[in-house]
């Protein structure tokens, strides 16, 4: 389970079976997008539910299974409900009858651990009124709001959507741009992109797409090659970007091509930068050195997807970080936002991928109990940028702004 757009908040709905989840979301929604049931225990696996929201805009909802799940395969659902709590920016608890027991605090307590806003919804309140009491108790308690709803009577539905908007994270809504601070007005930007076995057929690959995209709206100008035209463009037209941006996979030939005082760095590298832990990775690319062997490296991908012969994650990243240190290592690969294994403290490096289908979120969260254990952690294009011996000219334009280099490198 992934979010689609980085710019779409997602909003996880958790309580007991039969609590009125879904009941809320289609109420939001303003229709049945949720299975509705009298039956406990309907809802299953985590749902995704996509629609816009009046007043709040394009969202997801996240319709969980209950939190008191019982049995064998209700243990299941209630595991993969608490995974939800990687990706999503706010958390509503649906409670009824005046009711919170260790089920709902164990829940809070995740929700306080991964810096969740959350609030409480009192649902059917049709057929027990929110005590007043409980309600001031639980809220200094909790130091949030208890909003009383049914769905049946479709009561206070507005506060509810007033309340998202309030808690709901600020950097949710705020689009900031990849290379804003890099560029500025008119500059031309190199964007160096191969088309090989990987690029898919008519189309370029989404962080291409996504530069070009931030390049323009930065009212700058795009200029997009493969990296055998490179030479000759910049020989032929006498143009000098300001920036040159490659595919890491031709970083030695980007290197070659371009004069050493425009600066050059990846795709990669760019959203390690934009939402990923970059000075984490810039503290452990250099672990790729003190590999022994032995040692197992752990490859996380954003995203499922199919695998060619020549795979950059599955294929030429193990084969030239082993050729590197000239050590046998062992490679595991974890795809999209499957489970991490048990042990993580097996791996002496974590190699994450460009992450161009997570959000900042989502990819802070993923890396963070790597980086809580003191697990060395490196990006796609950083680790490719070490292995050939052109890293400090690809972190540089980042890195040179608010990072003192020496401290990393």
């Amino acid at each position: 389970m992934m979010k689609g757009r980085e710019a779409k908040p997602h909003i996880g709905i958790y309580g007991r079976r039969n609590k009125g989840k879904s009941s809320l979301i289609n109420r939001i929604a303003g229709q049945d997008i949720a299975i509705v049931s009298e039956t406990a225990g309907t809802t299953t696996d985590p749902v995704k539910k996509s629609f816009e929201v009046s007043n709040v805009g394009p969202v997801i909802f996240i319709d969980t299974a209950g939190i008191d799940d019982i049995g064998d395969l209700g243990g299941k659902r209630v595991v993969k409900t608490f995974e939800t709590l990687n990706i999503i920016d706010l958390a509503i608890l649906i409670i009824s009858g005046n009711r919170m027991d260790n089920s709902e605090l164990n829940l809070v307590d995740k929700f306080r651990s991964n810096d969740i806003p959350f609030f409480l919804v009192h649902n059917k309140s049709d057929e027990e009124r929110l005590d007043p009491a409980f309600k001031d108790i639980k809220e200094k308690e909790l130091s949030t709001k208890i909003i009383e709803f049914s769905a049946l009577q479709d009561q206070n539905t507005d506060q509810i959507l007033e309340m998202i908007m309030t808690l709901m994270p600020e950097t949710v809504f705020k689009t900031t741009s990849l290379i804003g601070d890099l560029i500025s007005y008119g500059d031309i930007v190199l964007l160096i992109t191969p088309v090989d076995i990987e690029a898919p057929e008519g189309r370029l690959i989404l962080p291409q797409v996504q530069l070009i995209r931030d390049i323009l709206d930065n009212d700058c100008v795009a200029i997009a090659l493969k990296e055998r035209e490179v030479d000759s463009f910049l020989r032929h037209t006498g143009i000098r970007p300001k920036l040159a941006i490659t595919d890491s996979q031709v970083f030695v030939k980007a290197d070659a091509s371009i004069p050493p005082d425009i600066p050059l760095t990846s795709f990669s590298i760019v959203l390690a930068h934009y939402k990923g832990d970059f000075e984490n990775y810039l503290k452990g690319t250099p672990a790729i050195s003190r590999l022994k062997e032995g040692d197992r490296v752990l490859v996380l991908e954003s995203c499922s997807h199919h695998v060619s012969c020549d795979d950059i994650g599955r294929v030429k990243i193990p084969r030239w970080i082993s050729n590197y240190t000239g050590k046998n290592l062992v490679f595991d690969i974890v795809p999209g936002l499957s489970r991490l294994p048990a042990d993580i403290k097996q791996y002496a490096l974590v190699v994450q991928c460009g992450g161009c289908m997570f959000t900042r979120r989502q990819l802070h969260n993923r890396l963070k109990p790597f980086v809580d254990a003191g697990i060395p952690v490196t990006n796609y294009g950083m680790a490719i940028a070490w292995i050939q011996g052109i890293y400090h000219r690809a972190v540089a334009p980042f890195a040179a702004k608010n990072l003192d280099m020496g401290d990393y490198l």
